[in-house]
């Protein structure tokens, strides 16, 4: 008989987020892991009782990549290129980039990624900095893209 036991779900705050097979780095949070379906009502003629609920078009939220500072480059360098700057560019086009997050094991292999198609940073915000404060330095980076699939 199989047994009806299932995996325990892998800790969430182990992930890596790469563009292009690229690794950006390690991030302490994400957010914007999520699609959401659009959905139209159409009032069904001569029935007052009933509406049709059609399903139209997903909607993918920018993602927000939130870490603490660190000594790579490979983010700034990613940025650069989208702003007009590096080797993505052909012509006066932003080549976009595929980007994939990665939810890591106990070692640091992945348990699940999630793969995204025409990745462009569009947002960065650096740590705000206090003389009094005794806040981590983080940096914010966020994500657009065309939509994710997942991969075991």
């Amino acid at each position: 008989m199989a047994s009806a036991h299932t995996a325990d779900p892998p800790f969430a705050g182990r992930f890596v987020f790469a563009v292009d097979g690229i690794t950006i780095g390690a991030f302490t949070e994400v957010s914007g892991l999520s699609v959401q379906i659009e959905v139209e009502e159409v009032a069904e003629g001569g029935q007052n009782a009933y509406t049709h609920r059609l399903l139209g078009r997903m909607k993918w939220p920018n993602l927000v990549l939130k870490r603490g500072i660190t000594d790579s480059d490979a983010l700034f360098g990613w940025l650069a290129e989208c702003s007009g700057e590096g080797l993505t560019l052909k012509g006066n086009k932003v080549v976009p980039r595929d980007g994939e997050i990665s939810v890591l094991d106990g070692r640091g292999g992945p348990v699940r990624s999630w793969h995204f198609t025409g990745a462009k940073p569009v947002k960065w915000t650096g740590p705000r900095f206090a003389a009094s404060s005794r806040e981590l330095a983080v940096e914010e980076l966020e994500v657009c893209h065309l939509g994710f699939r997942t991969k075991l």
